[in-house]
């Protein structure tokens, strides 16, 4: 049996083109008021007490968020029954598309593998129609692989510090930008604005991207 192409091996990038790399949960998408909506029609709610998820979950009048399993099974839920109801992150729509003019883009996220379809078809949906990359665990490997298949500069979006860090280390002439689209969040994510460059606007994101991949 002829084994399919893992999304990593199929994915195209123009071989002299600048690269953008984005996540999506906070970057494209405002996730977590998505997500909040939909634990809230489970009989949970989310309070946002940290940069975590899980750790936010909660039952009504209760001190103590609920355990990892409860949460887990929560977000796999959420993944085959709400994961379309995700808004849009203003502005990021058209931030790409112009980018895209010049730039390859390729989306870069954590989903889980049973919720593929269902986030391929939010992606477009709110115009991120764009190659996909289901990725499990640190991002830099990924990102490394991409922006080797370009001459190109490349710049990588994430909202999760670790992720950041990771394309750090492995692909470290990769430009990284943190991106926080939930602003009850912005204050809480853990950040390092001297090693990754913070910027929670999209069409300023947009400005600065067009500044680095296009000298």
């Amino acid at each position: 049996m002829e084994l399919r192409p893992t999304d990593l091996q199929a994915c195209a990038v123009h071989p002299t083109a600048p690269l953008v790399i984005v996540d999506v949960d906070e970057v494209l998408a405002q996730f977590m008021r998505g997500f909040g909506l939909f634990i809230e029609r489970h009989g949970f709610e989310l309070r946002i007490d940290r940069y975590a998820l899980f750790q936010n979950i909660y039952r009504p009048g209760e001190t103590e968020h609920v355990d990892l399993i409860l949460g887990r099974g929560l977000f796999d839920d959420f993944f085959r029954d709400g994961a379309e109801d995700l808004l849009p992150s203003i502005g990021a729509a058209d931030a790409l598309a112009g980018l895209s003019r010049r730039a390859s883009v390729v989306i870069l996220t954590n989903a889980p593998e049973h919720g593929r379809q269902a986030r391929v078809r939010w992606l477009k949906t709110h115009g991120f129609d764009y190659p996909l990359v289901i990725n499990s665990g640190p991002k830099g490997p990924s990102a490394a692989e991409l922006s080797a298949r370009t001459r190109g500069p490349a710049a990588f979006i994430d909202d999760l510090l670790p992720q950041l860090e990771s394309v750090a280390q492995a692909a470290p002439a990769v430009g990284r930008f943190q991106m926080v689209a939930d602003e009850r969040l912005r204050p809480l994510a853990p950040c390092d604005p001297i090693r990754h460059t913070r910027i929670d606007d999209w069409p300023a994101l947009a400005a600065a991207l067009e500044t680095r991949l296009f000298p």
